[in-house]
């Protein structure tokens, strides 16, 4: 495929979930009393639970992928299972397991996951159907979140480097797209950085975790825009309090787990202050609730997942 840095050149293929093709009504509600689709029966590694869900990914047939970090294993939920089924890792004895997983995507066009694996600090490719073992694709790297954009380019979060990086199909050395700067509150710096989102103009966003921001870098910035918190650690509308995972959708509003402060904002473009959209209502573990929520996604209808991480729980938020 080809990978000339010029986008008029650029092959797009179906993108991910998470991606801008998303399109949201920028008034559009959803129904405060959540429904959980995967986990939910208590802390655990049955194939009917979760153990500290981080990022997650789904489909178009409302299949929910989970990077179940403390399990170490990928787990696969179909629209109303009541059990999952672990499509990689879960066997912390084997040559090939996985070592605290953070991310998971999938590749479409090469039916495959591509995974976070932080603790081997390696990018696996691991095949979608019986597969056994990955393929480290990424080496060296204390890889967190991930996402794929319109002509398959990874981007992959350096937590412990500070940086976000991008790497063409088939390459293993990326090219910093952000941060890269130390670790600091400049707007070329990062701080503690976890989840990444790419637009259809290739702009970078990054969740800025302990600057309490979320970033965005144009393509070929040498600094970031702040996009959303930046105001201090704390509750109000201006402000985030360790923010994680994050997508933008086609009109430019961000939508991002505010993690300690138990809720989905979303930050219109242009905005100096955002919405709670979910959660919101304390930390616990009610329909109204989240308790630590790491990764989010959408379906195409709209329907907001959660990685309710502390109550080891996926919730679906429907749209109304």
């Amino acid at each position: 495929m080809d990978s000339d840095d010029d986008s008029s050149h650029r092959h797009r293929t179906q993108v991910p979930l998470r991606s801008s093709s998303i399109e949201i009504h920028q008034n559009a509600k959803w129904n405060q009393t959540s429904v959980t689709v995967a986990g939910g029966n208590g802390e655990g590694n049955g194939i009917n639970q979760l153990n500290c869900p981080w990022g997650l990914y789904v489909d178009d047939d409302q299949t929910v992928y989970i990077a179940e970090e403390s399990n170490h294993r990928i787990m696969e939920w179909k629209s109303g299972a009541t059990n999952g089924k672990i499509v990689a890792g879960g066997k912390r004895n084997l040559v090939n397991h996985l070592n605290h997983p953070d991310d998971v995507i999938v590749d479409e066009k090469r039916d495959c996951l591509i995974i976070s694996d932080y603790r081997n600090k390696q990018v696996v490719r691991w095949p979608r159907q019986n597969g056994t073992r990955g393929e480290t694709i990424i080496s060296d790297i204390s890889c967190v979140g991930l996402t794929m954009d319109d002509i398959g380019c990874l981007y992959v979060v350096d937590h412990d480097n500070n940086e976000v990086k991008r790497y063409p199909i088939g390459e293993s050395q990326g090219t910093l797209v952000a941060g890269g700067n130390g670790r600091g509150s400049r707007l070329d710096q990062l701080s503690d950085p976890y989840y990444v989102f790419v637009d259809r103009d290739y702009s970078v966003y990054v969740s800025d975790n302990s600057n309490h921001r979320v970033m965005k870098w144009e393509e070929g910035a040498t600094q970031g825009i702040l996009v959303a918190g930046g105001h201090g650690c704390g509750s109000d509308l201006t402000q985030l309090d360790g923010p994680l995972g994050i997508v933008v959708d086609n009109l430019g509003t961000i939508y991002v787990t505010d993690r300690s402060n138990h809720r989905i904002m979303r930050w219109p473009k242009g905005s100096t202050q955002g919405t709670v959209i979910a959660g919101g209502n304390d930390l616990g573990s009610q329909s109204n609730q989240l308790t630590y929520p790491y990764g989010l996604s959408f379906d195409r209808q709209g329907n907001l997942y959660v990685a309710d991480q502390g109550n080891h729980r996926i919730q679906k938020f429907e749209i109304e």
